[in-house]
């Protein structure tokens, strides 16, 4: 394996064991809704919850439109954007798409009949950290993105997972 590819291989599984151990640690003392509260009831904690987990999508657009505002890069055909305002560009376009599939997976869990949605709280308040750790590795080095990618992409397959289970 070379360096770069251990590098990231590192920050992947830490990221991974970190987001795991926070959700187990989290979940039990994060807010939920009764276990017996109505669909509705659920869905709405979880969009609550998914609300908050989308506001570091939105300061990596204010971001990358503050510096395309300031900047030469105002016309975004002329090809004038600095490093930082492509590194900002990819990770919010990363992030949307975590933010997809992080959304639908805490849906389903909601909508999952005897779920604990401690969970659902504890995921979000995850995402939120993980994403600006991946901003910030990303700032520091593409290679450290890793931790922050991972913990975020396998917290949306850990709720997916949560949700099969409780519908099987």
């Amino acid at each position: 394996m070379k360096p770069q590819q251990k590098t990231v291989a590192i920050g992947a599984v830490s990221g991974i064991v970190t987001m795991l151990v926070a959700l187990w640690l989290l979940t039990p003392v994060m807010p939920a809704p009764a276990l017996e509260a109505a669909i509705a009831e659920r869905l709405a904690f979880a969009l609550r919850w998914d609300a908050l987990a989308v506001i570091p999508l939105f300061a990596m657009i204010v971001a990358v439109g503050n510096e395309r505002f300031l900047t030469e890069a105002i016309d975004p055909t002329a090809g004038k954007e600095s490093r930082a305002m492509i590194v900002n560009g990819r990770v919010a376009d990363n992030t949307l798409q975590q933010f997809i599939v992080f959304l639908m997976a805490t849906l389903a869990v909601a909508a999952s009949e005897g779920a604990r949605l401690g969970v659902v709280s504890a995921a979000a308040a995850i995402f939120i950290v993980m994403r600006i750790a991946f901003w910030i590795g990303y700032r520091i080095d593409p290679l450290y993105r890793a931790f922050g990618m991972s913990s975020t992409a396998y917290l949306s397959v850990a709720l997916g997972i949560y949700a099969i289970w409780l519908n099987v």
